[in-house]
């Protein structure tokens, strides 16, 4: 039976149930789908265009092809279907807004041309509906959720990549790569490309070292952005180069540590992410406490600007958003720091900032970073409460002590004792003389107070 695999966040040969249910001859297919309102960043388009190059070239040495195409997927799927005489269509579900009912509607149409239409579980350890409460609902409170999780049977083992593709008589021309026009006009991108290796033997190469290197240590040194303390698997996993499962296997190879067990912890909050956007499928633009809807947010443009281009005066804060413009990625304690900063101390709405993340980071993906915003403006699932507000010195001074995350991305700043480099105003005149680095552009204990002034007025609604 000739089968067309659809990929869409799965970009990998290894741990691919729609591709390891496909026996006989098989097409992959991937389509630009331009719908709908959460198309890819311009980071994460400079990722994908360099994932889909090292997955065509695995592909092709094993003898098969993937067929680029761009417009609908609902259109495109059914005719690439009918073009190389495929009698079924195998995919990996999505759970993002939408995702659901396309996948439906997908079965529709095939059905209607005599294709069979099969969905596979391949992105998560627990697919949202597996994990609930005693009452059937929806956990909103991750320790539950993931005990709940760790007391279900444990995640399948991850399945084998083909070692080679039987093709069959008839294969559609793809597109060439370039004719997605991914790639951004200005080569903005060239510091993203010294750092990351993406691809799914990037995605190997990273877990292998985070494993060997960091896996025993992580749970004293993930908070620390001064040092390499963390995995770096986020954007191959959004991209699909790596699956959860063959992570979660990968660190049960290695010694028990209170290490492993806090980072199997992070993959859980991934898991939970996914499991409150298909509950709440307004999670991306709606407070789920319904209250926050009437916060006096400040729609300030000009603090915005200054946000996104790290020149608040607060040196961690600022280090983060340009670590953030030059490689795609940041610092999962320094995401919390900036996003407490733009809702805290600028309170400008949380979607302005869940924009700009998912257009500059490379890992963006919709269930994360919309609860992972909701959760730092304390309006989510889980969440800090709204009165819980970071301060960006003491942060600062506790997790980047010796300024080395701080010098890194702030040059600038480079020359300042230690005791400075987070709160360079308080220098003396001679160390800040020539100093080029605004002062702070708001006082933090004046907008911590008004942050908890605005707080007062929606708290019991």
């Amino acid at each position: 039976m000739t089968v067309l695999v659809w990929l869409r966040q799965d970009l990998r040969l290894s741990d691919n149930p729609a591709l390891a249910a496909a026996h006989g001859p098989v097409v992959l297919a991937f389509v630009l789908d331009g719908t709908g309102p959460w198309r890819p960043g311009a980071a994460s388009r400079w990722w994908l265009h360099q994932s889909l190059a090292a997955l065509t070239a695995d592909v092709n040495a094993r003898g098969g092809r993937v067929v680029l195409a761009r417009g609908d997927a609902l259109t495109e799927i059914p005719r690439l279907a009918t073009t190389v005489g495929a009698q079924a269509v195998h995919w990996n579900r999505r759970w993002e807004p939408g995702e659901p009912e396309r996948e439906a509607e997908m079965l529709r149409r095939l059905g209607e041309q005599g294709c069979q239409g099969r969905a596979f579980a391949a992105d998560l350890l627990f697919e949202p509906g597996t994990v609930r409460t005693k009452t059937g609902g929806a956990f909103q409170v991750f320790t539950p959720f993931w005990r709940a999780a760790l007391a279900a049977p444990p995640p399948a083992r991850p399945l084998p990549a083909p070692q080679g593709f039987e093709l069959p008589p008839s294969v559609p021309d793809s597109l060439p790569l370039d004719a997605l026009e991914l790639m951004p006009a200005k080569p903005w991108w060239r510091t993203m490309a010294e750092t990351w290796q993406p691809g799914e033997a990037g995605a190997a190469k990273r877990l292998t070292n985070f494993l060997d290197t960091g896996l025993s240590t992580y749970e004293t040194r993930r908070d620390r952005p001064d040092c390499n303390g963390t995995s770096c698997l986020s954007p191959h996993l959004a991209f699909g180069e790596i699956s959860p499962r063959q992570i979660w296997h990968a660190v049960q190879t290695r010694p028990p540590s209170a290490g492993a067990d806090c980072f199997l912890k992070e993959l859980g909050w991934r898991e939970f992410s996914h499991t409150l956007v298909a509950a709440f499928p307004k999670l991306q633009e709606q407070p789920l406490h319904p209250a926050f809807t009437a916060f006096p947010w400040s729609e300030n443009r000009t603090a915005f600007n200054a946000w996104k281009q790290g020149c608040t005066g607060y040196p961690i804060v600022d280090a983060g958003m340009r670590q953030l413009w030059a490689t795609g990625w940041m610092h999962n304690r320094v995401r919390m720091i900036v996003g407490s900063f733009l809702v805290k101390d600028l309170l400008v709405p949380w979607q302005w900032g869940e924009r700009w993340f998912w257009d500059t980071l490379i890992d963006a993906n919709v269930a994360a970073n919309a609860a992972s915003w909701q959760w730092v403006a304390g309006c989510g699932a889980d969440a800090a409460p709204y009165f819980r507000v970071f301060n960006p010195v003491t942060q600062g001074e506790k997790f980047d002590p010796d300024g080395h995350y701080v010098r890194r991305w702030l040059p600038e700043l480079a020359g300042l004792p230690d005791q400075y480099v987070h709160k360079p105003w308080a220098a003396p005149p001679l160390l800040r003389a020539g100093l080029k680095y605004p002062p702070p552009m708001v006082d933090h204990a004046a907008a911590r107070q008004a942050a908890l002034s605005a707080y007062d007025r929606i708290k019991g609604r």
